[in-house]
């Protein structure tokens, strides 16, 4: 009977060690998993985008150029700048647009300098973080 009794004991010794075993390192792995967590995405400028397209790249000057584009990850409403760039900068200049429903805008500018001019479209809202690619428009 002491054996009997002796086996009994072992096997639900042994079962409570591997059950604890099993829960300890499942708890383990969740609280590794839940000590660092992991950053949630949210809209910033790395998500962000701007398309541009010229319905001219060759104008006179006086000239009126209409810019247009989609975005991603702007507000509707949000203000777009067009920008010209002058001894490597960026220079805002007058036309102004907003992001329509659809995400599209759509920017009018007059061109008056002789030149190859290059233009970008940049966010009012991301710090100018935000850009679309370059368009030359060469002016005559």
């Amino acid at each position: 009977m002491t054996s009997v009794l002796r086996h009994r004991y072992g096997r639900a010794l042994c079962a409570g060690a591997l059950s604890v075993a099993l829960l300890s390192g499942g708890t383990a792995g969740a609280y590794a998993a839940g000590s660092k967590p992991s950053p949630t995405p949210s809209k910033s400028a790395a998500m962000a985008s701007i398309t541009l397209t010229a319905n001219k790249t060759s104008v006179k000057a006086g000239d009126t150029v209409k810019f247009t584009g989609r975005t991603t990850g702007l507000k509707i409403n949000s203000p777009l700048v067009l920008q010209r760039e002058k001894n490597g900068k960026w220079v805002p200049l007058k036309a102004t647009g907003k992001v329509k429903q659809g995400s599209s805008y759509a920017i009018l500018a007059t061109l008056k300098t002789a030149g190859t001019e290059k233009l970008r479209v940049s966010s009012g809202t991301m710090n100018g973080k935000v850009h679309s690619p370059t368009v030359t428009v060469k002016v005559s």
